[in-house]
């Protein structure tokens, strides 16, 4: 009798989390892909319009007013799905995934500089913690609820499932094992991924065109000094985001800061006499792996971007991460001699990898992306930035971790 019921049970549990990878996973890759389908139609628009740009300050005040009269605590971003994975106190409000879609869509739309990881992971676990409603999930099972939900937003967003079941359990818990939730992010991110081809929606592609070389001791050597720069990019991405952050904190309204932020981008873009720093940035980042970027652009995209942000606009980091760190990658192979291809590879992860705290995520990233050829450069340049890039990342809810032991030990 007590083995019937101990069977039941398993089923149970078997059938519950079946259902809970199956809806999470058909939902997030489904908003999703309608999520990169507006992105992409907003971003043409914005190109053939370039006019609209001079909306960005009234785009930024209905965002700031939409947060502020139902956001709540979802203002909070990525940094509130951290916080509730560590310390569990309440649902996710259902109410963040539709708000940093509205936002998103209107930051890129009139021309501000932003990315889509925050905006799918956002929705991934926002969708996914709804299930509490319906299910008696403990302490423990709601952690993996938020994993899988992060999965499969970055999965779909990004089409690799296998980097966004990593990123999921990795983000929350930096340098820290936790295999319980391995198995469900696994399978809600491919799911999610799936859900999103369904609707034929394309992702972009990075194709590295020289020939990779055989991993040498000069190759390992060069790999961790550029790894070390691109840690040091993440650095100043995050240095740069606290700083704005601050200076935007001393106007008092905050729905004037998106306001006086839109003014400051408008005039940024005009001296600049370009639009390629705002946006998604992709063709510059397609272009960093044909020809050596200028020597400014990073720096120019980390600033706007960082900006834009600190400004109270809505979107995500981690395009903009990638852009940063595919034009540093492709400048440096006039001085680094690795291919141009090959560096701009490394920096597209490597800067990734440094800001969130994430190397492992973005190494299987990299295989993902550019193949099992560079995989070894990629490897040495993900973690050489991890460690180079300071306490702190991007989000700042993460806690603990091989890093933040490191540096305890180092006094720094």
């Amino acid at each position: 009798m007590a083995a019937k019921v101990q069977y039941n049970t398993t089923i149970r549990f078997f059938f519950k989390w079946l259902f809970a990878c199956a809806a999470i996973g058909f939902a997030v890759g489904s908003v999703c892909a309608f999520f990169l389908f507006s992105l992409n139609w907003v971003t043409q628009y914005r190109e053939s319009q370039p006019w609209i740009i001079y909306g960005l300050p009234l785009a930024g005040l209905v965002i700031a007013a939409s947060y502020q009269r139902w956001g709540h605590t979802a203002s909070q971003g990525n940094n509130l799905l951290i916080t509730e994975y560590l310390y569990p106190q309440r649902r996710i409000p259902l109410v963040m995934a539709p708000l940093v879609l509205f936002g998103t869509l209107l930051t890129h739309l009139f021309g501000g500089s932003a990315g889509r990881e925050g905006t799918a992971v956002q929705i991934g676990g926002a969708i996914s913690d709804q299930l509490n409603r319906w299910f008696d999930f403990d302490k423990t099972e709601r952690r993996i609820l938020i994993s899988i939900g992060i999965s499969a937003g970055f999965a779909a967003v990004f089409g690799t499932p296998l980097a966004g079941s990593v990123f999921g359990l990795e983000v929350l818990l930096i340098g820290r094992k936790r295999y319980l939730g391995i198995l469900p992010c696994l399978v809600t991110a491919y799911l999610a991924h799936l859900s999103c081809q369904l609707w034929n929606i394309p992702h972009t592609h990075y194709p590295i065109h020289e020939r990779i070389p055989a991993l040498s001791a000069s190759g390992i050597l060069w790999s961790m000094i550029a790894g070390v720069l691109f840690g040091l990019a993440a650095w100043l991405f995050t240095l740069a985001g606290d700083f704005f952050s601050i200076q935007f904190k001393r106007i008092a309204s905050p729905l004037a800061r998106p306001f006086v932020g839109g003014i400051v981008i408008i005039i940024a873009v005009a001296l600049l006499g370009s639009t390629k720093y705002i946006g998604l940035g992709i063709p510059m980042i397609q272009e960093a792996f044909r020809s050596p970027s200028p020597d400014e652009a990073f720096i120019l995209k980390l600033l706007l971007t960082t900006f834009t942000l600190s400004a109270g606009f809505k979107g995500g980091e981690v395009t903009p991460l990638f852009f940063i760190g595919a034009t540093l990658g492709s400048a440096l192979s006039l001085v680094i001699p690795l291919p141009l291809g090959l560096l701009a590879a490394m920096g597209f992860v490597g800067v990734f990898s440094g800001a969130t705290n994430t190397p492992l995520a973005c190494m299987v990233m990299g295989y993902e992306l550019f193949g099992l050829q560079p995989i070894l450069y990629i490897a040495i340049a993900c973690f050489a930035a991890f460690i180079s890039s300071g306490k702190k990342g991007i989000y700042k809810a993460q806690k603990g971790g091989v890093k933040e032991t490191l540096y305890r030990k180092l006094n720094l």
